[in-house]
């Protein structure tokens, strides 16, 4: 084989490097975008997860102090109740 020939076949697997390291780089950056683009929706989503958190503690608190107000009501009419059985035995006993 020819020197000129040589030098031929070292320029086309030159280029064909040449095209196929373009192709890979169009590749990587494709991919890079691809990987913003997940990790912008993994943080959009940590941060829905977030917010979400906030609101089921702010309603477990909500139902909470609910529930305690709902049980005071029920031991002040409890004693109410228990007063006013007081009262009557009471005049019951004065008769």
């Amino acid at each position: 084989m020819s020197t000129a020939n040589q030098l031929n076949t070292v320029i086309d697997k030159t280029q064909r490097l040449i095209e196929l390291c373009a192709a890979l780089q169009e590749e990587n950056d494709l991919l890079k975008l691809e990987n913003d683009s997940l990790t912008s929706a993994l943080n959009a989503g940590k941060n829905k997860i977030k917010d979400l958190d906030e609101k089921m503690r702010a309603v477990k608190f909500a139902k909470s102090f609910s529930e305690t107000n709902e049980k005071s009501l029920d031991i002040k009419q409890k004693i109410n109740e228990f007063v006013q059985e007081i009262d009557k035995c009471i005049v019951l006993l004065k008769k």
